[in-house]
């Protein structure tokens, strides 16, 4: 029995030892290097003991050596003494080493070997590691840059164009627009234009107004033209000049009432008094307003037509700030509307008003269009467009390609061999393909990076961060911790 009995304790306790280890395995998976070792009495150099653990029980842990309660004893379980000082890695060769960082955090940097907040040895990185090409420069592997998606684009140097597209509305053209009124007294005796809408031409007849004021003043200058006539030949200057100075005074009034020198002319000749006053269009048009009827009394100012010369149109139109650029005087358009689908109507850009509307915050335009068949009307909607191209050939690149933080633009320029240096430029007038004006930092067949370049900025700063770093370690200055030494208990120590 005895014979028996000694297998199966050998085997029970090889079998004890495989599920040590592989507790050991399990605790050295989650974070922790635990090293097994036989039970010793003499410590381990370089080594802490940590606990005794049961070698078939891995949830019986025990702070002092025992058994178990299979009567086993229990296994001693090390894990490394972060107490003891560990002496410095010594660069092989003749490299030098230039700083020390953290095998899980690149951010925690040190000028001198040690420890990192995770316990972990701190990693030499040497001076040919941690050079630089060129001041600024950062280097890329091929397969970081094929993971980070970089692509990258030639400059080409060529002219920016944009076309404006903005809702308008058609209006009157306020330059032929004309209001015919009275400056006498009377009454309407006799009205040409029957309705609002008419079409009239310029020295047409509109109205004729009698006045007894105007068959007064008619007679006034009769009798100065007779008494001008018997002494114009007087041998007394004063008399001659005083009967020619109330002939012209009379005339004068005759004219500031809108009597044409040809009708004065006539009454001159003929010397027969018309007792009613005769009113022309000054322009050809169209009646928009009618408010005067005949028989109707009208006084000294009142508005009694407007008439509309409607062969030229205003068009107004709202453009954004940012256009504002594009837009100048004289620049041509095109004009379409819905109800008259398949046509275009060329006008140019008369006026830019120099203010802006308060509730939409957008500029006014004003362009001028030839109306010779009075197809647009005031009044109507329809949209206009304005092909713009740029004065000025400079570079352009993708508004993508730009980093811009406010105060600077930048971009990423290829060196090529996964290399890039980061450069401001300064920008002009923004194209609507997406593209924008280089006006000074890069020059025509230079090579940019137009996607993942974020990703390249954070690598740019981080390695700018260790060269300030660096330089203060330089000087005598311990650099300041990047990440705070984590407690003892939190999950990453």
């Amino acid at each position: 029995m005895r014979a028996k009995a000694a297998p199966t304790l050998v085997g029970g306790f090889i079998l004890g030892l495989v599920l040590a280890a592989a507790t050991v395995g399990v605790l050295h998976l989650r974070g922790y290097r635990f090293m097994y070792h036989p039970p010793a009495t003499a410590p381990i150099a370089g080594q802490k003991l940590l606990c005794y653990v049961s070698p078939t029980d891995p949830s019986y842990i025990r702070q002092e050596p025992g058994k178990d309660p299979q009567g086993q004893d229990l296994v001693p379980v090390y894990v490394p003494d972060t107490t003891t000082p560990q002496p410095p890695v010594a660069p092989t060769g003749r490299r030098k080493i230039k700083y020390w960082v953290s095998p899980m955090d690149p951010g925690y940097v040190r000028d001198k070997p040690g420890k990192a907040p995770c316990g972990m040895d701190l990693v030499p990185v040497y001076e040919d590691e941690a050079s630089e090409p060129a001041a600024g420069v950062i280097a890329v592997s091929p397969q970081t840059l094929q993971t980070m998606g970089v692509r990258t684009a030639t400059v080409p140097v060529e002219p920016l164009s944009r076309t404006i597209r903005a809702v308008s509305r058609v209006t009157f053209n306020e330059r032929a627009l004309v209001q015919v009124s009275t400056k006498i007294n009377g009454w309407v005796e006799k009205l040409a234009v029957r309705a609002t809408g008419d079409p009239i031409k310029k020295e047409q007849l509109l109205l004729e107004i009698y006045s007894p004021e105007l068959v007064a003043t008619q007679r006034e200058f009769l009798l100065a033209l007779q008494n001008w006539r018997a002494l114009e030949r007087s041998s007394l200057l004063d008399v001659r000049e005083g009967a020619r100075r109330l002939l012209e005074a009379s005339r004068q009034r005759l004219l500031l009432w809108d009597i044409s020198a040809a009708q004065i002319e006539a009454l001159e000749q003929s010397g027969a008094i018309s007792r009613t006053l005769s009113l022309a269009s000054p322009v050809s048009g169209i009646v928009t307003k009618r408010e005067v009827t005949a028989g109707q009394y009208v006084t000294v100012g009142q508005t009694l037509l407007e008439v509309a010369d409607l062969s030229t149109v205003w068009v107004e139109a709202d453009v954004y700030e940012y256009e504002l650029p594009w837009i100048k005087v004289g620049q041509p358009a095109t004009l379409t509307l819905t109800y008259l689908p398949g046509e275009a109507y060329s006008g140019r850009v008369q006026y830019l008003y120099p203010y802006l509307q308060g509730g939409t915050r957008t500029a006014r335009l004003r362009l001028t269009f030839p109306n010779p068949r009075l197809r647009l009307k005031p009044e109507m909607y329809g949209q206009v467009e304005i092909k713009v191209t740029a004065s000025q050939v400079t570079p352009v690149l993708p508004s993508e390609a730009v980093l811009d933080t406010g105060a600077k633009q930048h971009v990423f320029l290829a060196l090529g061999g996964g290399r890039f240096v980061p450069r401001e430029i300064k920008l002009g007038l923004q194209g609507d393909d997406g593209r924008v004006q280089v006006l000074a930092g890069l020059h025509g067949g230079e090579e940019v990076v137009t996607s993942a370049q974020f990703l390249l900025d954070s690598e740019s700063r981080f390695r700018e961060a260790i060269a300030q770093m660096l330089g203060a370690g330089d000087k005598g200055v311990r650099p300041k911790e990047t990440a705070p030494a984590m407690p003892p208990g939190h999950p990453h120590h």
